[in-house]
């Protein structure tokens, strides 16, 4: 699959929920959403059948997200259903991790290899008050040991930025990769509806990030691990992990997206941000051929997405990264 920039799309995020049980400030109101209704979402079968007609137009790779996606019960039969898919070699799993301690065997069975966690404090106070959902800490922590208990690799950590509540806390971060296997992102504030005050008023740079970080010591750029994103990678000499950085507002990396996005309600879209999106899920309950209309979304994709920092100009009217899987 080519878009008509002739960037190759080959991985497919899926939001299996538009619910979550945390309301992280920059992703969700406190208030939560109008939630889809049970009949609007797509089943396991229906998102394998999607699945399966990618595969066969050159999909290759496949996250699961949400919302929060182990929220949405027996997740894992979704995974054996694409896993199962021809031409799908690679599926993945984002997640906040605190429902991830009794599910990650079962999910590591199922054809899961590897997991992306939602952090953003490694104190339990300040994880608590960006969730804005008391008690989820000790969750998460647990979600992450039973994630390295299994062999979920690589094991990568994603943190937003956020200046004034999590910023001071760059150097803990890193400084974990020296000693343990993980690769922690540092992630830039990006505009919503819900979130706009927060992001004129606390945004903070990886370039920033990356500057306190040189403090600690020489770092590296490295190729980092297997994955699909846009991160850019270092290492410190020896280090057992990395340190990533993902830039959608200092630089933006449009140029090498390679992938699409398909809703809990089964909206095709070819960026996060934007309006553009395709039903998939009527026509597929109508028994309709899909290959035409992936087609036209790949062939109306956008060069790129254009966020305004403090703005939701650019989002589409997009009120919250969880409507879209992220």
């Amino acid at each position: 699959m080519r878009d008509q920039f002739g960037r190759r799309v080959e991985y497919l995020r899926i939001s299996v929920t538009d619910k979550c049980n945390l309301r992280c400030v920059y992703c969700m109101p406190f208030e939560g959403l109008d939630w889809l209704k049970r009949e609007s979402l797509l089943s396991y079968e229906e998102i394998a059948s999607v699945v399966r007609t990618m595969a066969g137009m050159g999909l290759k790779k496949v996250r699961i997200s949400g919302g929060e996606p182990l929220i949405r019960k027996d997740l894992s039969h979704l995974v054996r259903l694409v896993a199962e898919i021809p031409g799908i070699e690679d599926i993945s799993l984002s997640t906040n991790a605190v429902l991830l301690a009794d599910q990650a065997q079962d999910l590591r069975d199922a054809g899961i290899s590897r997991v992306n966690v939602s952090l953003d404090s490694l104190q339990e106070e300040r994880v608590e008050s960006i969730a804005r959902r008391p008690g989820c800490f000790d969750g998460i922590m647990q979600g992450l040991e039973a994630a390295e208990a299994v062999g979920f690799d690589p094991i990568k950590i994603n943190v937003v930025l956020i200046g004034g509540q999590n910023d001071d806390e760059i150097e803990d971060f890193a400084r974990i990769t020296r000693d343990r296997p993980w690769h922690v992102r540092f992630i830039e504030l990006m505009p919503t509806g819900s979130n706009l005050e927060l992001s004129a008023d606390n945004y903070v740079s990886c370039q920033e990030a990356l500057a306190i970080i040189r403090r600690m010591g020489n770092i590296e750029p490295v190729e980092g691990p297997a994955g699909n994103g846009p991160a850019t990678y270092f290492r410190f000499p020896g280090a057992a992990g990395t340190v990533g950085v993902i830039t959608p507002m200092s630089h933006n990396y449009c140029d090498r997206c390679n992938r699409m996005r398909l809703t809990a309600d089964g909206q095709l879209r070819p960026c996060l941000f934007g309006s553009i999106q395709t039903n998939l899920r009527d026509p597929l309950r109508a028994g309709a051929d899909l290959v035409p209309l992936i087609e036209e979304t790949l062939h109306i994709k956008p060069e790129r997405h254009y966020l305004i920092q403090g703005s939701d100009e650019g989002s589409g009217g997009l009120v919250a990264l969880s409507q879209t899987g992220g």
